[in-house]
């Protein structure tokens, strides 16, 4: 059974109330990635292949967030929020309507149980797009799950350790 808004983010902790929605929490956009190098994956392990962040415009005041001009092509996105995954839970993500009626996709994957991190998405663009930092892009629901263990694989707390150079997507 699926969680309710309510229940998803008082596990995420540090959301606002506009982010809350009746079956998940929504997830704004942190920061904007271009791969610039090959990656692999292979049955020994997986190497992510170099990223350059983009720059947003410029003109980013306390009115007015940074926009990203996107053309068509392939994008990682951070998210600003800090994502935590109870036990007993699996998370799904899910792109927000807005991104589909603008000609985007966005792809990810399941969050474990024990996940916490900021983590990302593959955007698909298929039309220029504008995408301001911290809009919201992404609705994270969580469903009751069994699990034998958690997680505490590579991407464990991803954007969050002080050691990750993308730690603050306002940096």
């Amino acid at each position: 059974m699926f969680e309710s808004g309510r229940f998803v983010a008082d596990a995420l902790g540090d959301v606002d109330p506009e982010q809350v929605q009746p079956n998940g929490v929504d997830l704004r956009l942190g920061a904007v990635f271009e791969q610039v190098s090959p990656g692999r994956v292979g049955v020994d392990g997986k190497t992510v292949g170099d990223r350059r962040e983009l720059s947003p415009d410029e003109s980013e005041t306390a009115d007015s967030p940074a926009v990203y001009r996107l053309d068509p092509g392939g994008y990682v996105v951070q998210y600003a929020d800090t994502v935590r995954i109870p036990e007993g839970h699996v998370g799904f993500l899910y792109p927000r309507s807005s991104l589909l009626r603008n000609s985007c996709m966005l792809d990810t994957a399941v969050w474990d149980a024990g996940y916490e991190g900021r983590g990302e998405g593959l955007l698909e663009v298929y039309h220029p797009v504008e995408l301001e930092r911290g809009a919201r892009i992404a609705q994270l629901v969580l469903a009751e799950a069994d699990h034998a263990d958690t997680y505490d694989g590579t991407y464990q707390r991803e954007g969050v350790d002080s050691d990750d150079e993308r730690a603050d997507p306002d940096a």
